[in-house]
């Protein structure tokens, strides 16, 4: 793993106070990270997110850290609890919460990369943990591992159109290196799109974004930007590649260690959720018909009623997993 700095701490703020409302000034085909808890939907907007790649909130009365890594395309929600942290912070340092409940931790930007990847940091431990991965690469609590929250990324039309009393993240203001054509930060203009030219473009990583040079990528069979859906459990790792899926039907599925797990590709994104074992086929993009009703790939809903439980899962690009997980973790197809 390549760690280096490229920025200083905190120069992309984190969001530690959001406030939310209905309305979002953006495109309906902005993307959004949308988390779903106890009845409260949410929508985090990557055009906010871009310069700030760390929301520190709680949702229903739970913590939570939305992440996002524009480099890598990866967005991931963690919990904020980390029983691992009890062993390492004294009866004053426990953060948020209270004593009878495991410390709750707030990260912030530390202006590290790992392998393209944001590198976080927790401001109870000082612990620097990789993004896509959710482990702490240094510090007090290295080798924990962040537990991954059910999340999905859409469109905020979709988005809309699925939960018309969801809320979404307000513009925080403030400045940001984002922002910015130096190191230093600067006033954030949320209109603008600091990432276009780098998604855009075949290269991946820090050179490529700012046009240096880029990573080698040596497989054929998948694009380093391709999007991922990255799902583990019971000690397995396997990334669903949403071009594989579309060529598929639009619909995979594969145990992992012990999860049974049905993916959908839609027209926006790439959704898991626990698989019901259901024979599965597209009637139009993003939908599909089985056990006599028509769901929705991007929700998990039928117009029967009934819903599919989302399973905890990583969106990300081709590379970042592969980095994390090796090439061979990819379903196939």
């Amino acid at each position: 793993m390549n760690v280096e700095r490229v920025l200083p701490r905190d120069a992309i703020p984190s969001v530690d106070d959001p406030t939310f409302g209905p309305e979002y000034a953006g495109e309906a085909d902005d993307e959004v990270v949308v988390l779903e808890r106890s009845g409260e939907v949410r929508a985090y907007p990557v055009g906010i997110l871009d310069f700030h790649e760390v929301v520190n909130d709680t949702v229903a009365g739970q913590p939570v850290a939305v992440t996002w890594c524009p480099l890598c395309g990866a967005g991931v929600v963690y919990d904020r609890e980390v029983p691992a942290a009890a062993s390492v912070l004294d009866a004053t340092g426990r953060g948020e919460g209270d004593a009878t409940r495991p410390p709750v931790l707030s990260f912030g930007v530390s202006g590290k990369l790992a392998d393209d990847d944001l590198v976080m940091y927790d401001r109870e431990t000082d612990s620097e943990w990789k993004q896509s991965a959710g482990t702490a690469i240094a510090g007090p609590l290295a080798g924990t591992d962040l537990r991954v929250l059910p999340a999905g990324m859409t469109t905020y039309g979709e988005f809309r159109e699925a939960y018309p009393g969801g809320v979404v993240l307000q513009p925080p203001g403030g400045s940001s290196e984002a922002a910015s054509d130096t190191d230093e930060p600067a006033p954030i203009d949320y209109g603008r799109r600091p990432y276009e030219s780098y998604l855009a473009g075949d290269g991946v990583g820090l050179g490529a974004h700012r046009g240096t040079g880029g990573r080698d990528w040596d497989r054929e069979d998948l694009s380093p930007k391709a999007v991922v859906l990255g799902v583990e459990g019971g000690g397995a790792a396997l990334g669903f590649p949403r071009p594989r899926l579309l060529a598929a039907g639009g619909v995979g599925r594969a145990t992992v260690g012990d999860r049974a797990v049905l993916v959908f590709a839609t027209p926006d994104g790439v959704h898991g959720f626990e698989d019901p074992g259901f024979r599965f086929e597209r009637v139009e993009e993003g939908r599909f018909r089985a056990d006599g009703t028509v769901w929705d790939g991007a929700t998990g809903r039928s117009e029967d009623g009934r819903r599919l439980e989302r399973v905890p899962a990583r969106r990300l690009f081709a590379f970042a997993w592969q980095d994390d997980h090796g090439p061979d973790a990819f379903w196939s197809g």
